[in-house]
């Protein structure tokens, strides 16, 4: 997911460079518009499009390699264990939706706002159109088909805003900026978002003074423009009359000689970036950690069959050279076999090699289960398993028991441990840069109680876990 977001951001950057270095100063606006609008939604489509053709033409050196970021990954946890035995286990899902909701909450503030504002005003209808008049206020805004006027203005300058609101109202802009305050909400965390909305909220400016200008002289337009500061409520999916940070570009595009024909040709900049974008998707890959790389190879085949075919070339010349084998090669042959075969854990080899088959957590058939996890589906038993380790590893692990081993701050440790055919826990390996973590690891590692084993289509199998053990140590 995490490498989804940065593709999903990377389109949109691009897509803003060509806005910005191109298209924002035609006079196209309603093309201009149109691109505003679809690109973003591009942006989140053209990650999700892999085309093989593509990837397979590229030479492999040339492919891209992001780094995997593995938050709550299920064959992965990270665990946070302190002086206060505590775990931390929120992945970035949680961290996602507690964004949403506050940007859910600013957004019905606005509303809010909105809301109160047309209640303390007086509220005429002319046609399709709904004023409210603002007491003892200068405002000029519009949201939908209601106009809102502040009663201090003249009516000079209410006739000039109403014409200019009047095009908003009629082009449906509002919908347009609920849109991005809709991307807003779900990308809280994409400053992209704000400069699209930014970009828009400029030109439909650009569009409604283009519309009146069209109406009456252009240079009186501007020079009313100019004659009048109003003060506007700061909500960013209303359509203000007056904005300081507009005004200049306003008069300046107000100015502007319209754009030739010829410059449409422009837009037909979306396909070579489209095109390239298309390439960097097809070809980026995402870094997997070991279980997740051994869960795609397993189930759907996608290391390269060259890469296969010659590793099996080479184990098939080092048998040649080296003649007969040893029992522990010889058993980890017939595993090979067994685990590569159409009759997978039916083939009859697989009592002679049955202790020594270990399948990755994220791949097997029915995970074992951890005491006080019974009776569950298999998905949560998935998450019952990672929520008992996770707090057992949490209560066991003494931070204490490393005083005086030097250490200080935060550490990592990575164990990897099997859960044999009996339902046993074996160590397999621990990595840490001090022999006092490894032997604190070893000694909780060693207290895990026994489970019952996984099974992998209806046999007994080892299942290989992974765990990521972080804690702080005070100094």
């Amino acid at each position: 997911m995490i490498h989804y977001i940065l593709q999903t951001i990377a389109c949109q950057l691009l897509f803003l460079l060509v806005y910005d270095l191109f298209l924002k100063k035609e006079t196209f606006f309603n093309w201009n518009r149109l691109y505003l609008i679809a690109t973003p939604v591009l942006s989140f489509l053209l990650p999700l499009i892999k085309i093989d053709a593509i990837q397979q033409s590229i030479p492999p050196e040339y492919t891209i390699q992001l780094p995997a970021v593995l938050i709550g990954n299920v064959a992965s946890e990270e665990l946070v264990a302190t002086s206060n035995p505590s775990v931390l286990n929120l992945g970035w899902e949680t961290f996602w939706i507690l964004g949403v909701l506050i940007s859910l909450t600013f957004f019905g503030y606005k509303l809010y706002k909105l809301f109160k504002l047309k209640r303390s005003g007086s509220t005429a209808t002319f046609g399709k159109m709904h004023l409210v008049l603002l007491p003892k206020s200068d405002a000029a805004f519009s949201f939908f088909n209601t106009v809102f006027l502040g009663e201090k203005l003249s009516e000079t300058q209410q006739k000039n805003i109403l014409l200019h609101e009047k095009v908003h109202m009629e082009q449906r802009h509002s919908i347009d900026l609920l849109f991005f305050e809709l991307l807003r909400v779900l990308c809280w965390f994409n400053p992209l978002i704000y400069v699209f909305q930014n970009r828009m909220e400029l030109l439909q400016e650009f569009i409604a003074d283009a519309g009146v200008a069209s109406q009456k002289d252009k240079r009186e337009y501007y020079q009313d423009l100019l004659s009048q500061v109003f003060h506007t409520e700061k909500i960013s999916f209303i359509n203000t009359f007056f904005n300081h940070s507009l005004i200049k570009k306003r008069i300046v595009m107000l100015q502007k000689s319209r754009s030739k024909k010829i410059f449409q040709l422009k837009y037909l900049l979306l396909v070579p970036v489209v095109c390239g974008m298309l390439i960097y998707t097809s070809c980026a890959q995402e870094t997997k950690s070991e279980d997740t790389a051994v869960v795609a190879d397993f189930q759907k085949g996608d290391t390269s069959q060259s890469e296969i075919i010659s590793n099996i070339e080479a184990l098939k010349e080092s048998i040649a050279a080296k003649g007969n084998l040893t029992p522990e090669e010889e058993i980890a042959l017939k595993t090979l076999v067994v685990l590569t075969s159409d009759k997978g854990m039916g083939d009859i080899r697989f009592d002679a090699v049955k202790d020594s088959i270990e399948l990755p957590f994220g791949v097997i058939d029915k995970v074992p289960i951890y005491p006080g996890c019974e009776g569950l589906a298999n998905e949560a038993t998935k998450k019952c398993f990672i929520e008992k380790i996770s707090a057992f590893v949490g209560d066991n692990f003494n931070v204490k028991k490393l005083d005086g081993s030097g250490l200080s701050g935060r550490q990592k440790i990575v164990t990897t441990f099997i859960i044999n055919n009996k339902g046993e826990v074996v160590v397999k390996e621990i990595k840490a840069n001090h022999p006092a973590l490894k032997a604190e690891a070893l000694r909780t590692l060693q207290q895990l109680p026994n489970m019952l084993p996984g099974e992998h289509e209806g046999k007994k199998v080892a299942v290989q876990y992974n765990l990521p053990i972080i804690f702080e140590v005070a100094e």
